[in-house]
């Protein structure tokens, strides 16, 4: 079971990907940002497009993602079933007390696309990352703030 979990896990590779500056990698925040500021599928598949090619170019293979999420599918359904029934709008149809609604599904399937791209998207830098350098770029980046103690 916990040799399923990559999450931060490095493969060494010789690759574009691998070989970019550890503080460019950290852009990974825009990313974060623009899935959160997404509103329509045209959006998302941008932003799908943008991981393809990134995976593609780090070579990590899709797969490689794909079993990463393998331990947080349990998040991903339990975050879909509440947005589907604790979203208000127009009814679909009512089992006991709950009500499944027509904007829960979209929700449902937003938040879904959402939480996938964001999980892949920081996978992909720290599986091209090793640690020592992601943790040197961020000491770099807040190297200013040095002269405030």
């Amino acid at each position: 079971m916990l040799k399923d979990i990559t999450l931060g896990q490095y493969f060494p590779g010789n690759t574009l990907a691998h070989r970019l500056d550890p503080r460019t990698k950290l852009m990974v925040v825009i990313y974060i940002i623009a899935l959160f500021c997404a509103k329509s599928f045209f959006s998302y598949g941008l932003l799908a497009l943008f991981l393809l090619i990134s995976v593609k170019i780090s070579k990590v293979g899709f797969r490689a993602l794909i079993r990463g999420m393998k331990p947080l599918i349990f998040i991903l359904i339990f975050t879909a079933v509440l947005n589907m029934f604790y979203t208000p709008g127009q009814a679909i149809g009512t089992f006991w007390i709950f009500t499944l609604t027509v904007e829960g599904v979209w929700a449902a399937v937003f938040m879904v696309i959402r939480i996938a791209l964001l999980i892949m998207g920081t996978f992909l830098m720290t599986y091209t990352t090793s640690p020592i350098a992601l943790t040197d770029a961020i000491e770099n980046l807040l190297g200013p703030l040095k002269r405030l103690h």
